[in-house]
């Protein structure tokens, strides 16, 4: 996401969870000491224990939290954190997907006069139909590349890169359970048909990012969907900075479902990497208002995530008309979660808990 940029505002709890980073940074750094000695001995790291405990579905407790969901201390005083064997101590960039427009042919364009080429694209379901329509949003995208960080070898991740095979994976297993799937985007491009005053330079302008991320909102009521999921990835100010959180708007008419879905989304994701030895520390669910960077005081006024928030007067009229979430699984800035981030695995781990959580959404709603 935006973490390490201006206007990053975190609940009344960061306080207290930034002086057990301070202890998990002394964790993570002997844990990749330990790494560098298996690899120069030939043999990879081994993921640590089991799958962690997490709360992330509990009740959110203090309301003054702003919904938040305490992360476990066992999670993040956690002895070690491996990362896909595969790419420790790789010479190798990590291997990421490179989706094409072959990603986009099996699927209905929504508008190719409003969208991109191979933006807003529904793809109906391939086993059964059980006529639901879900939303993905791959953050970013195009000249837009997202929090930057690199791998524990050096390897720069943008998080818009990783974000789209995350979104892909989770597309094909909803499809495969009998959803049609609308995605924002099906390569690395902007969502929105850019005009030249969308542009500053070699980066997106403020009316640019804003009419970017209001078009992710406009595909997904084009295209009537009923849930909507925003996939994006964290950046820290130090390596510390870990972790995974979802966050829900708390003011829709339907908050009540945004908190529901975004409780189960964080504790699927969360299980499918922690099943798999990563450790990934417990962020919780927190209302919008605490993610995201305001890059305008326009922006900062508003005081919500444009792609979950309400309609303002003057600033933003196409708001979403379905409950959904928004999850950062991983920091981009935390070499050893870029190192799952730009996996394949990764994306697979984390496409399958997104799943999960989109299929208990609606099981439970019957």
């Amino acid at each position: 996401m935006t973490g390490s940029r201006p206007g990053r505002r975190r609940p009344a709890a960061a306080r207290r969870r930034r002086r057990l980073r301070q202890v998990r940074a002394g964790v993570l750094l002997g844990a990749a000491i330990a790494a560098v000695l298996l690899v120069s001995s030939g043999g990879p790291p081994r993921p640590a224990g089991g799958p962690a405990e997490h709360a992330a579905s509990a009740a959110t407790g203090d309301e003054s939290r702003a919904g938040t969901v305490g992360p476990p201390l066992t999670t993040l005083a956690a002895p070690d954190r491996a990362a896909p064997p595969v790419l420790r101590g790789s010479s190798a960039p990590p291997a990421t997907k490179a989706p094409s427009d072959a990603a986009s042919a099996a699927g209905h364009a929504i508008d190719p006069s409003e969208f991109s080429r191979g933006a807003c694209v529904a793809f109906p379901p391939i086993t059964g139909n059980r006529h639901l329509t879900v939303f993905l949003d791959a953050g970013h995208g195009g000249i837009d590349p997202g929090a930057v960080g690199a791998t524990s070898s050096g390897h720069t991740v943008y998080e818009a890169h990783q974000t789209l095979p995350v979104e892909l994976d989770t597309m094909a297993l909803l499809r495969r359970d009998g959803f049609r799937v609308v995605v924002s985007r099906t390569r690395n491009s902007s969502v929105v048909r850019l005009t030249p005053n969308d542009i500053s330079g070699r980066f997106l302008s403020v009316k640019g990012a804003h009419a970017d991320v209001a078009a992710r909102d406009v595909c997904a009521n084009d295209a009537h969907a009923s849930l909507l999921v925003g996939i994006y990835f964290d950046g820290g100010s130090t390596p510390s900075n870990a972790g995974c959180v979802t966050g829900y708007d708390a003011v829709r008419s339907f908050s009540a479902d945004n908190l529901r879905f975004a409780r189960l989304l964080q504790h699927d994701v969360l299980s499918a990497m922690n099943a798999r030895g990563w450790w990934i520390p417990d962020e919780g669910v927190v209302r919008d208002q605490y993610l995201g960077s305001a890059v305008s005081s326009q922006a900062t006024a508003y005081g919500h995530l444009l792609l979950l928030g309400p309609a303002k007067r003057g600033y933003f009229g196409t708001p979403s008309r379905m409950p959904g979430a928004l999850i950062e699984p991983l920091f981009v800035t935390d070499p050893l979660e870029a190192d799952i981030e730009a996996s394949a695995t990764g994306h697979e781990v984390i496409a399958q808990g997104i799943a999960r959580a989109v299929e208990a959404y609606y099981s439970r709603a019957d």
